[in-house]
């Protein structure tokens, strides 16, 4: 007990990790060089500076930045005083101190890695306390539990930290900037669908209605396709109705018909004449066992996951979309089919 007191002792007395130097040197680069701060915008984030004088000094150059205003010292003064910051920053002489400290801006990117790095490793230390105390919630669910300790894990090393509000000025620049920089929105592969709706765009949820065996899981698992060999982006199905394996035949009639794979020769196999192999009505021939050969080779390599969990809860389906997006790098679309009408 003596030993573990003393560690927790030993423990609270250890500063979080932080580097001042690099701080300084970044915020006097930004007023030093004019070119600066647009090497660093897009990395950095203002709650990663350790100090709150600096947060701030480094919050009133990206405003400056994004309304397209230098961010030199008289210009970043100005914006401080304005906003009556700059007695709590330390006034005219903390601002002429970092440029003065400053030779260049030449390694403002290495120096912006190091600060994000002390901060996710504060960050790190923050989320283990917070996971320390949730295993203490024995009234709480294991499995809220468990993945609520994955978000903040999969947080970390997405390096997704703070806060997600912005002032209208910073969005709307990023807005009229999105407009050339061919942020996509994937079309369907559908012709008529795309001029109904134009295509999928990250972030936006789509919902297919209708009566039961009306194809819902049909077009959803043939949009899943499209996806996959249109823009080559990794999709996620959950499936509430049917099995993975009835998913699965139910692709390989699909990949039976899909022009992308015409130059195999593949032959039209209907879904239902595997139901009716497996139900010993007419056992599939030499020549179909051959097709589906060539067709299970074809989906093996897809970038598809499906998951039939009937139970499943939106956290666990987030948890897999986290999983399955470290793995693959991205995600392009998540399918829910329902039973209840929708997918």
């Amino acid at each position: 007990m003596a030993e573990q007191l003393s560690f927790h002792s030993s423990g609270s007395d250890r500063l979080p990790p932080q580097n001042i130097e690099a701080e300084e040197a970044i915020l006097g680069g930004i007023m030093l060089d004019p070119e600066a701060i647009g090497r660093v915008s897009d990395s950095l984030i203002p709650e990663a500076f350790y100090i709150s004088a600096h947060k701030d000094i480094y919050q009133a150059a990206l405003r400056l930045h994004s309304q397209g205003k230098p961010t030199d010292l008289l210009s970043v003064t100005s914006w401080l005083t304005d906003h009556e910051i700059l007695v709590r920053i330390g006034g005219r002489n903390k601002l002429a101190t970092l440029v003065d400290r400053t030779v260049s801006a030449v390694n403002i990117d290495a120096l912006a890695g190091l600060v994000m790095e002390k901060y996710l490793r504060r960050q790190l230390i923050k989320a283990g306390n917070e996971i320390v105390h949730l295993g203490y919630e024995t009234e709480t669910e294991l499995p809220k539990i468990l993945d609520q300790s994955q978000q903040k894990v999969f947080q970390l090393s997405n390096q997704s930290f703070g806060s997600n509000t912005e002032h209208n000025s910073t969005i709307t620049i990023a807005a009229y900037k999105e407009l050339d920089s061919g942020s996509p929105i994937y079309s369907t592969g559908l012709d008529e669908l795309d001029n109904l709706m134009v295509g999928f765009e990250g972030g936006t949820l789509t919902i297919v209605a209708g009566r039961p065996s009306m194809g819902k899981s049909q077009i959803s698992l043939q949009l899943a396709l499209k996806m996959i060999l249109l823009h080559d982006l990794p999709v996620a199905i959950f499936s509430l109705e049917m099995t993975k394996k009835q998913l699965e035949y139910r692709l390989w009639s699909l990949i039976s018909v899909t022009n992308a794979y015409k130059h195999l020769g593949l032959t039209p196999l209907r879904s239902d004449r595997i139901r009716r192999h497996r139900a010993k009505f007419q056992p599939l021939a030499d020549w179909e066992f051959t097709l589906i050969a060539k067709i299970v080779d074809i989906a093996s390599e897809l970038p598809l996951y499906m998951n039939d969990s009937r139970g499943i809860t939106v956290s666990q389906i987030a948890s897999e979309c986290r999983q399955i997006k470290a793995k693959e790098g991205k995600l392009g679309l998540v399918v829910k089919d329902l039973s209840n009408g929708c997918s």
